[in-house]
């Protein structure tokens, strides 16, 4: 009897070490690269000194609104950028990056974000529509972002434009599609942050 119960106890111990492996095993979370946006591009145009603006965080659809990279591989179908990720939320890199293009021009008496409490006035209102990489062809980035400028005096629109870009994609695999929509994005904007300034 005494044998018995030890060979119960010892296959016993070998099922619980068993059951701890798979357990270890089915929580390993594979590890995605991740990617931000690095251009800020310099952008010249007329001094507003003695404006201030607000830069909201863009609205977008769920594809762009969180931190995976989009591939467009036909007109209807999407995918993800396989063990790929953004270093944050699309929206609230793009903020981000606007906020820093505006502050490097040097032509604003300020720039901040909802809650910095800046007198504003004006606010810049964006939307993501498209920012991709886009395979069914040359492998090309694209982005696209509709802005207005709303005045935050009195709630009016006093421009909205859409701004659109694409670059080649020069190689295969995250860092060339990254590099991309990088160099799309600093393009678009350019375009908004000249545009704002000459607008405003």
């Amino acid at each position: 009897m005494a044998r018995q119960g030890h060979g119960w106890a010892t296959r016993t111990a070998i099922l619980v070490v068993a059951a701890s492996a798979l357990s270890a095993c089915g929580n390993t979370k594979a590890v995605n690269d991740t990617f931000s946006l690095t251009a800020v591009p310099m952008v010249s145009g007329p001094s507003a000194r003695h404006k201030q603006i607000l830069v909201t965080e863009p609205t977008a659809l769920k594809a762009l609104g969180g931190d995976q990279v989009v591939v467009r591989t036909s007109a209807s179908e999407i995918q993800y950028l396989a063990r790929a990720q953004w270093s944050d939320s699309l929206p609230k890199i793009v903020q981000a990056k606007l906020v820093q293009a505006f502050e490097t021009t040097g032509a604003l008496g300020g720039v901040g974000k909802p809650g910095e409490g800046l007198a504003i006035d004006y606010q810049v209102v964006t939307t993501l529509r498209t920012f991709e990489v886009r395979t069914n062809g040359p492998a090309t980035a694209v982005v696209e972002i509709f802005a207005k400028i709303v005045n935050d005096r009195n709630g009016t629109v006093k421009a909205q434009h859409v701004f659109r870009a694409s670059a080649p994609v020069k190689g295969s695999g995250g860092p060339a599609f990254i590099a991309g929509l990088d160099a799309a994005f600093a393009t678009v904007t350019a375009d908004i942050v000249g545009w704002t300034l000459k607008s405003i």
